[in-house]
């Protein structure tokens, strides 16, 4: 093998490089992806394993343990001004993000399974979405003819929705 060929490989190996994502539905009507980066866990929670706590911004449902730590669990689309979740369901469909030291639990209609594209394939979410979603949003990508939101999982931890100072 020559160095040519080394070189070669190794540019299209770094021009085909895809980010990893965690693809769900926040609600009927819309699939967003969070990068497997900031990405935990997936993990199906019964409901009785979240114990709710008074005063709280309505998106928190509560707390629950997660590998020997309580950690705060959010309706995401609540949180997003979305339609919310059926609350009659008896479990949880439950994405585990971490930013830095923050751990939380980010409650989901449907967890869809993995997905990958290039950083070059996203696109500004403004006119694309309700403007209260795009303090939330990284992008959006067109992929099989649906447009996934991709999610900042800093934002949503850090968001002042969730602080009840």
């Amino acid at each position: 093998m020559t160095s040519t060929n080394i070189t070669l490989s190794s540019k299209v190996t770094h021009n085909n490089l895809a980010d990893g994502y965690l693809k769900f539905q926040l609600n009927q009507q819309t699939t967003a992806v969070l990068s497997m980066m900031h990405t935990q866990e997936a993990i199906i929670v019964p409901v009785e394993s979240i114990t709710s706590m008074p005063n709280m911004p309505p998106c928190i449902l509560g707390l629950m343990n997660w590998r020997s730590r309580i950690i705060w669990v959010v309706d995401l689309p609540r949180m997003l001004n979305l339609e919310s979740l059926d609350y009659r369901v008896r479990q949880y469909n439950t994405i585990v993000i971490r930013v830095e030291s923050l751990v939380l639990g980010l409650v989901v209609e449907e967890i869809k399974g993995t997905t990958k594209f290039v950083a070059d394939a996203i696109h500004s979410p403004i006119g694309q979405v309700a403007s209260s979603l795009v303090p939330y949003l990284c992008g959006c990508v067109v992929q099989q003819q649906e447009i996934l939101l991709i999610l900042d999982a800093e934002a949503i931890v850090q968001s002042s929705i969730l602080r009840s100072d």
